[in-house]
Protein backbone atom coordinates (compact mmCIF):
# COMPACT_ATOMS: atom_id res chain seq x y z
CA UNK A 1 0.00 0.00 0.00
CA UNK A 2 2.87 2.41 0.74
CA UNK A 3 4.45 1.26 -2.18
CA UNK A 4 1.73 2.16 -4.16
CA UNK A 5 0.99 5.24 -2.57
CA UNK A 6 5.01 6.54 -3.25
CA UNK A 7 4.43 6.07 -6.84
CA UNK A 8 1.31 8.07 -7.34
CA UNK A 9 3.29 10.73 -5.51
CA UNK A 10 5.76 10.22 -7.89
CA UNK A 11 3.95 10.69 -11.16
CA UNK A 12 2.08 13.02 -9.94
CA UNK A 13 5.18 15.31 -9.25
CA UNK A 14 6.20 14.30 -12.58
CA UNK A 15 3.57 15.37 -14.48
CA UNK A 16 3.48 18.90 -13.25
CA UNK A 17 7.17 19.30 -13.46
CA UNK A 18 6.22 17.95 -17.56
CA UNK A 19 2.88 21.09 -17.31
CA UNK A 20 5.42 23.34 -15.81
CA UNK A 21 8.00 23.09 -18.57
CA UNK A 22 5.25 23.12 -21.26
CA UNK A 23 4.12 26.58 -19.84
CA UNK A 24 7.61 27.74 -19.39
CA UNK A 25 8.43 27.19 -23.06
CA UNK A 26 5.10 28.36 -24.58
CA UNK A 27 5.14 31.80 -22.73
CA UNK A 28 8.96 32.46 -24.14
CA UNK A 29 8.73 33.61 -27.36
CA UNK A 30 12.07 34.75 -27.76
CA UNK A 31 15.68 33.66 -26.30
CA UNK A 32 18.06 36.28 -25.52
CA UNK A 33 20.61 36.62 -28.14
CA UNK A 34 24.02 35.85 -26.68
CA UNK A 35 26.57 38.64 -25.42
CA UNK A 36 28.79 40.15 -27.47
CA UNK A 37 32.47 39.32 -26.31
CA UNK A 38 33.93 42.97 -26.82
CA UNK A 39 33.33 45.81 -29.32
CA UNK A 40 35.13 46.35 -32.40
CA UNK A 41 38.01 48.55 -33.32
CA UNK A 42 36.01 52.08 -33.05
CA UNK A 43 37.33 52.88 -36.44
CA UNK A 44 35.47 50.01 -38.37
CA UNK A 45 32.51 50.34 -35.99
CA UNK A 46 30.36 51.70 -37.98
CA UNK A 47 26.50 53.30 -36.35
CA UNK A 48 23.10 54.33 -37.82
CA UNK A 49 20.60 55.19 -35.51
CA UNK A 50 17.07 54.18 -36.39
CA UNK A 51 14.04 56.68 -35.37
CA UNK A 52 11.05 57.16 -35.90
CA UNK A 53 7.49 55.51 -35.38
CA UNK A 54 6.82 51.59 -35.26
CA UNK A 55 7.30 51.18 -39.24
CA UNK A 56 10.89 51.57 -38.39
CA UNK A 57 10.27 49.68 -35.26
CA UNK A 58 8.98 47.10 -37.30
CA UNK A 59 5.61 44.92 -36.54
CA UNK A 60 6.22 41.89 -38.79
CA UNK A 61 5.95 38.65 -37.98
CA UNK A 62 9.25 37.12 -36.32
CA UNK A 63 10.98 33.99 -38.74
CA UNK A 64 13.80 31.84 -37.58
CA UNK A 65 15.73 33.82 -40.39
CA UNK A 66 14.70 37.03 -38.33
CA UNK A 67 16.75 35.14 -35.36
CA UNK A 68 20.59 33.79 -36.58
CA UNK A 69 23.17 36.24 -35.74
CA UNK A 70 25.27 37.96 -38.30
CA UNK A 71 28.40 37.88 -36.60
CA UNK A 72 29.34 41.29 -37.83
CA UNK A 73 26.15 42.95 -37.21
CA UNK A 74 25.04 44.36 -33.83
CA UNK A 75 22.30 46.76 -32.00
CA UNK A 76 22.06 48.30 -28.54
CA UNK A 77 20.25 46.65 -25.69
CA UNK A 78 18.04 47.97 -24.08
CA UNK A 79 20.64 48.75 -20.93
CA UNK A 80 23.36 50.10 -23.43
CA UNK A 81 25.04 46.86 -24.26
CA UNK A 82 25.77 45.46 -27.64
CA UNK A 83 24.13 42.42 -28.29
CA UNK A 84 23.94 40.26 -31.95
CA UNK A 85 20.87 42.29 -34.46
CA UNK A 86 18.59 40.09 -34.01
CA UNK A 87 14.47 40.41 -34.29
CA UNK A 88 13.00 42.15 -32.79
CA UNK A 89 15.78 44.98 -32.60
CA UNK A 90 13.34 47.39 -30.72
CA UNK A 91 11.53 47.60 -27.81
CA UNK A 92 9.42 50.51 -27.82
CA UNK A 93 5.98 48.44 -27.34
CA UNK A 94 5.40 44.34 -26.61
CA UNK A 95 4.35 44.01 -30.35
CA UNK A 96 7.67 44.73 -31.72
CA UNK A 97 9.15 42.62 -34.47
CA UNK A 98 10.85 42.07 -37.86
CA UNK A 99 11.49 45.66 -39.11
CA UNK A 100 14.11 47.34 -41.66
CA UNK A 101 17.43 47.49 -39.64
CA UNK A 102 18.43 43.81 -39.52
CA UNK A 103 18.41 43.39 -43.07
CA UNK A 104 20.15 47.40 -43.57
CA UNK A 105 23.03 46.17 -41.64
CA UNK A 106 23.61 42.98 -42.88
CA UNK A 107 23.78 44.13 -46.27
CA UNK A 108 26.30 46.54 -45.22
CA UNK A 109 28.47 44.28 -43.32
CA UNK A 110 28.85 41.78 -46.63
CA UNK A 111 29.45 44.78 -48.77
CA UNK A 112 32.25 45.48 -46.70
CA UNK A 113 34.16 42.52 -44.62
CA UNK A 114 36.38 44.83 -42.75
CA UNK A 115 33.16 46.80 -40.78
CA UNK A 116 31.03 45.55 -38.25
CA UNK A 117 27.70 47.76 -38.13
CA UNK A 118 26.06 48.76 -35.06
CA UNK A 119 22.21 49.60 -35.35
CA UNK A 120 21.43 51.77 -32.50
CA UNK A 121 17.20 51.25 -31.81
CA UNK A 122 15.21 54.70 -30.67
CA UNK A 123 12.19 54.52 -32.88
CA UNK A 124 8.53 54.88 -30.92
CA UNK A 125 5.79 53.36 -32.44
CA UNK A 126 2.65 56.10 -32.67
CA UNK A 127 5.07 59.01 -32.15
CA UNK A 128 4.48 62.43 -33.71
CA UNK A 129 7.14 64.40 -35.05
CA UNK A 130 6.42 66.65 -32.20
CA UNK A 131 7.77 64.35 -29.86
CA UNK A 132 11.18 64.10 -31.47
CA UNK A 133 12.47 67.66 -29.93
CA UNK A 134 13.63 68.19 -26.67
CA UNK A 135 11.14 66.81 -23.65
CA UNK A 136 8.92 65.74 -26.41
CA UNK A 137 7.10 63.00 -24.82
CA UNK A 138 4.90 60.36 -26.25
CA UNK A 139 1.83 59.30 -24.07
CA UNK A 140 0.95 56.41 -25.20
CA UNK A 141 4.67 54.62 -23.89
CA UNK A 142 5.42 57.04 -21.54
CA UNK A 143 8.71 57.83 -23.99
CA UNK A 144 10.68 61.10 -24.45
CA UNK A 145 11.53 60.07 -28.19
CA UNK A 146 13.76 62.64 -28.71
CA UNK A 147 15.79 62.92 -25.84
CA UNK A 148 16.14 59.09 -25.40
CA UNK A 149 17.80 58.57 -28.87
CA UNK A 150 20.36 61.26 -28.47
CA UNK A 151 20.66 59.70 -25.53
CA UNK A 152 21.31 55.96 -26.65
CA UNK A 153 23.33 57.66 -29.69
CA UNK A 154 25.84 59.38 -27.52
CA UNK A 155 26.42 55.82 -25.59
CA UNK A 156 26.78 53.97 -28.80
CA UNK A 157 29.19 56.82 -30.27
CA UNK A 158 31.64 56.21 -27.29
CA UNK A 159 32.49 53.02 -29.17
CA UNK A 160 32.54 53.98 -33.11
CA UNK A 161 31.58 56.41 -35.59
CA UNK A 162 27.78 57.64 -36.41
CA UNK A 163 27.30 57.12 -39.85
CA UNK A 164 23.55 58.43 -40.53
CA UNK A 165 20.24 58.62 -39.01
CA UNK A 166 17.70 56.22 -40.98
CA UNK A 167 14.44 57.69 -40.67
CA UNK A 168 10.70 56.22 -40.81
CA UNK A 169 7.62 58.12 -39.70
CA UNK A 170 5.32 60.13 -40.59
CA UNK A 171 1.41 58.13 -40.22
CA UNK A 172 0.93 59.67 -36.99
CA UNK A 173 1.36 63.46 -39.00
CA UNK A 174 -1.46 62.83 -41.21
CA UNK A 175 -4.23 64.84 -39.98
CA UNK A 176 -4.90 67.77 -42.19
CA UNK A 177 -3.36 70.29 -39.43
CA UNK A 178 -0.50 68.52 -38.74
CA UNK A 179 0.38 67.43 -42.54
CA UNK A 180 0.37 71.18 -43.19
CA UNK A 181 3.62 71.75 -40.88
CA UNK A 182 5.14 68.54 -41.24
CA UNK A 183 8.36 69.67 -43.31
CA UNK A 184 9.02 72.49 -41.41
CA UNK A 185 9.32 70.47 -38.39
CA UNK A 186 11.06 67.53 -39.64
CA UNK A 187 13.94 69.72 -41.39
CA UNK A 188 13.95 71.42 -37.53
CA UNK A 189 14.41 67.69 -36.40
CA UNK A 190 17.11 66.65 -38.82
CA UNK A 191 18.78 70.41 -37.85
CA UNK A 192 18.39 69.47 -34.01
CA UNK A 193 19.63 65.85 -34.42
CA UNK A 194 23.17 67.39 -36.47
CA UNK A 195 23.62 69.78 -33.70
CA UNK A 196 23.18 67.81 -30.50
CA UNK A 197 25.27 65.21 -31.91
CA UNK A 198 28.39 67.02 -32.89
CA UNK A 199 27.85 66.26 -36.80
CA UNK A 200 26.61 69.24 -39.01
CA UNK A 201 26.71 67.09 -42.25
CA UNK A 202 25.40 64.25 -40.59
CA UNK A 203 23.38 61.97 -43.22
CA UNK A 204 19.70 61.28 -42.97
CA UNK A 205 17.90 58.83 -44.88
CA UNK A 206 14.16 59.23 -44.94
CA UNK A 207 11.95 56.06 -46.29
CA UNK A 208 8.83 56.91 -47.74
CA UNK A 209 5.02 56.14 -46.10
CA UNK A 210 3.49 52.98 -47.23
CA UNK A 211 1.42 53.09 -50.06
CA UNK A 212 -0.92 49.50 -50.37
CA UNK A 213 -2.58 48.31 -52.66
CA UNK A 214 -6.56 49.06 -52.17
CA UNK A 215 -5.62 51.90 -49.48
CA UNK A 216 -5.13 54.99 -51.75
CA UNK A 217 -3.27 57.90 -49.65
CA UNK A 218 -5.33 60.76 -48.63
CA UNK A 219 -4.44 64.47 -49.66
CA UNK A 220 -2.78 64.66 -46.23
CA UNK A 221 -0.64 61.89 -46.76
CA UNK A 222 0.23 63.02 -50.38
CA UNK A 223 1.69 66.23 -48.62
CA UNK A 224 3.15 64.32 -46.51
CA UNK A 225 5.24 62.49 -49.15
CA UNK A 226 6.29 65.61 -51.16
CA UNK A 227 7.76 66.60 -47.71
CA UNK A 228 9.62 64.05 -47.69
CA UNK A 229 10.85 63.69 -51.38
CA UNK A 230 11.50 67.81 -50.76
CA UNK A 231 13.75 67.25 -48.14
CA UNK A 232 15.94 64.62 -49.81
CA UNK A 233 16.07 66.92 -53.37
CA UNK A 234 16.79 69.74 -50.74
CA UNK A 235 19.26 68.77 -48.98
CA UNK A 236 22.44 66.85 -50.51
CA UNK A 237 22.63 65.01 -47.20
CA UNK A 238 19.13 63.41 -47.06
CA UNK A 239 18.00 60.96 -49.13
CA UNK A 240 14.75 59.37 -49.82
CA UNK A 241 14.16 55.26 -50.28
CA UNK A 242 11.19 54.33 -52.22
CA UNK A 243 8.44 52.03 -50.81
CA UNK A 244 6.93 51.12 -54.18
CA UNK A 245 5.50 47.37 -54.04
CA UNK A 246 5.67 46.69 -50.69
CA UNK A 247 2.96 44.76 -48.75
CA UNK A 248 1.17 45.79 -45.67
CA UNK A 249 0.48 43.34 -42.79
CA UNK A 250 -3.31 42.68 -42.17
CA UNK A 251 -3.93 46.06 -40.51
CA UNK A 252 -2.84 47.96 -43.50
CA UNK A 253 -0.89 49.80 -41.35
CA UNK A 254 2.45 48.10 -40.55
CA UNK A 255 4.77 46.52 -43.70
CA UNK A 256 5.01 42.88 -43.69
CA UNK A 257 7.77 41.12 -42.61
CA UNK A 258 9.44 40.04 -46.14
CA UNK A 259 8.64 43.70 -47.41
CA UNK A 260 10.55 45.08 -44.08
CA UNK A 261 13.56 42.82 -45.34
CA UNK A 262 13.59 44.44 -48.47
CA UNK A 263 13.46 47.90 -47.41
CA UNK A 264 16.05 47.53 -45.43
CA UNK A 265 18.24 47.00 -48.30
CA UNK A 266 16.69 49.58 -50.26
CA UNK A 267 18.24 52.01 -47.13
CA UNK A 268 21.39 50.11 -47.51
CA UNK A 269 21.50 51.18 -51.10
CA UNK A 270 20.08 54.76 -50.38
CA UNK A 271 23.26 55.12 -47.79
CA UNK A 272 25.68 53.44 -50.55
CA UNK A 273 24.92 56.06 -53.04
CA UNK A 274 24.75 58.65 -50.52
CA UNK A 275 27.86 57.91 -49.22
CA UNK A 276 29.79 57.42 -52.56
CA UNK A 277 28.34 60.85 -53.85
CA UNK A 278 29.60 62.56 -50.28
CA UNK A 279 33.24 60.79 -51.41
CA UNK A 280 33.28 62.84 -54.52
CA UNK A 281 32.39 65.78 -53.76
Amino acid sequence: MIRSQTHLILRAAAMALTVAVVVSACSKTYEEPPPVDGTPAPDRFQLFLLAGQSNMAGRGEVAPQDREPHPRVLSLGREGEWVPAVDPIHFDKPIAGVGLGRSFGIALAEKDASVTIGLVPAAVGGSAVAAWQPGGFHAQTGDYPYDEAIARARRAMQDGDLKAILWHQGESDAPPDRAAVYKENLKAVIARFREDLGQPELPFIIGQLGRFPGKPWTESEEVLDRAHREIAEEDPRVAFVSSEGLLPMEDQVHIDADSQREFGKRYADAWLELSAARERD
